[in-house]
């Protein structure tokens, strides 16, 4: 053999190892090769369409998963109650079906809350904490939230929460197995991804209040908090056009954050993001009502999803038939391309 033909079969061979984490005859990408997975800048994440992980989110597994997570087993998930201990149990067991490995301090999945965080020393709950280490900056935390609990029950009538916030709850499991997924075809975030479910919410964001004052991530180190909190129903004023969301917070702490949010929304579902509600101001005071708060007031970037308040809202009619799945498996895949585009961009979102 010649060494002209030598020379161009050792090009040959350098163009198939570059193409390596491409995308495949299906159009899907495709496994980057060893060298990719071992230098970090060689991952090219132009490569993927974040709908080929967001279509993952599927309307069968939210309905299933929310019908057995509002259901009256759970006899209303109040905070520390045995229903609410069945609702964290099944949290942890999803996420080891998953593969996903606990957040705690010891790799557990188990914040435990105490008593004196309630202000009932007979009191204890537990956050649920899953986590996906990131592949570039693993000390940058992006967390994803949901609050886990309910009212439990009045008068024997068991009080689902459905909505409020069962939707948020099982949203938060459908999106952390969209990234699992990422990561088994070789596509883990840059970033680190916290999965956080908090305890204690109705109460006064008791178990939120406890993970920002006991972090097991530091705040300095949490670069956002994409907080769900009622994202499965439509209120009166958007029955006409109801493929919107509430957005609260996206701007108040970061414009790039809000900039983030609005991209990945035109790249992906294209949803009527709604800021009625965004404002200290709003005399409903929504931005000091859900678990965001807790990270926001630590000058941690924040966007709350929510559709907004119905005639079931904190009644024991918020049941799983009243879910607009639809329309919740939308929302649902627009905060998972949100925190694609957060968790992998090239900086974290600064403050103003």
């Amino acid at each position: 053999m010649n060494l002209r033909n030598i020379l161009l079969i050792a090009i040959a061979s350098t163009v198939i190892i570059g193409c390596k984490g491409m995308r495949g005859k299906d159009g899907k990408p495709g496994k980057p090769g060893a060298d990719a997975t071992t230098t970090k800048s060689t991952l090219d994440y132009s490569q993927v369409d974040v709908m080929d992980y967001a279509n993952t989110i599927t309307l069968d597994e939210l309905k299933e998963q929310l019908y057995f997570y509002a259901s009256d087993e759970m006899e209303g998930r109040n905070t520390g109650s045995p229903g609410q201990k069945k609702a964290v149990n099944y949290l942890r067991d999803q996420y080891k079906k998953m593969g996903v490995p606990g957040g705690g301090q010891y790799g557990d999945y188990f914040q435990i809350v105490p008593g004196k965080a309630f202000g009932k020393p007979e009191l204890s709950s537990e956050n649920v904490l899953a986590f996906i280490k990131g592949r570039e900056f693993p000390d940058e935390v992006l967390v994803i939230s949901a609050h886990l609990d309910h009212v439990g029950m009045k008068d024997d009538k068991v009080y689902n929460g459905a909505d409020d916030d069962g939707s948020g709850t099982i949203a938060l499991l459908e999106i952390a197995e969209a990234f699992k997924q990422a990561v088994n075809d070789g596509y883990g975030p840059r970033r680190s991804i916290l999965f956080l479910h908090v305890t204690g919410e109705e109460i006064g964001l008791k178990g939120s209040k406890y993970y920002a004052d006991n972090p097991i991530y530091p705040m300095e180190n949490t670069i956002a908090n994409l907080n769900i909190d009622m994202i499965g129903r439509i209120d009166a004023a958007h029955e006409d056009n109801p493929d919107y969301v509430y957005l609260i917070g996206s701007d108040m702490l970061s414009q790039e954050l809000h900039d983030m949010s609005e991209a990945a929304n035109k790249s992906s579902m294209n949803m009527n993001l709604d800021y009625k509600y965004n404002g200290k101001s709003d005399p409903n005071r929504f931005y000091y009502r859900s678990d965001h708060y807790n990270f926001a007031k630590n000058d941690v970037p924040v966007i709350f999803y929510f559709n907004g308040t119905h005639e079931d809202y904190h009644k024991p009619t918020d049941t799983p038939d009243k879910i607009e799945y639809e329309l919740y498996q939308r929302r649902a895949k627009l905060i998972f391309a949100t925190a694609w585009e957060v968790a992998n961009a090239d900086k974290r979102p600064a403050l103003k």
